[in-house]
């Protein structure tokens, strides 16, 4: 099944998922997006650089390494920062790394009326069907 596909297929089983993307971090590339929603294409176009920053910005490269350090931890190319759910006034952003592949990270971006934690679960349950699509 297609990354696209697949996408279209797990965010309807996450709960309220109102859009779905796959995003490249070492290139800051959108790779998929499906949304149920009309979103502005700016909003779109800038989903991908925005979770790159997140994930792998200078400031957050800086705090992993210097916690790295602090103990006493080789720099092996891992990432502690490994989900991010970011609440806004009427939605709910969830941001999973990938494991098998860390520097990909899918987005589901549901209604603040979702439920909180099963939508995690549903998200990070949908991950190794997305990684399978890859």
């Amino acid at each position: 099944m297609s990354l696209d596909a697949k996408l279209a297929s797990v965010s309807t089983t996450i709960p309220e998922c109102v859009a779905a993307g796959y995003v490249d971090i070492g290139s800051g590339m959108l790779l998929s997006v499906k949304t149920v929603d009309s979103h502005p294409q700016e909003v779109i176009a800038l989903l991908a650089a925005a979770t790159a920053d997140m994930f792998a910005g200078p400031n957050i490269s800086t705090i992993e390494r210097l916690f790295k350090k602090a103990r006493g931890i080789a720099d092996d190319g891992h990432h502690y920062f490994q989900e991010m759910v970011v609440n806004s006034d009427n939605l709910v952003h969830v941001f999973l790394r990938g494991k098998q592949y860390p520097d990909y990270v899918a987005v589901f971006v549901c209604r603040k009326s979702a439920n909180l934690g099963m939508a995690l679960t549903k998200a990070r349950m949908a991950m190794p069907e997305i990684e399978g699509a890859v």
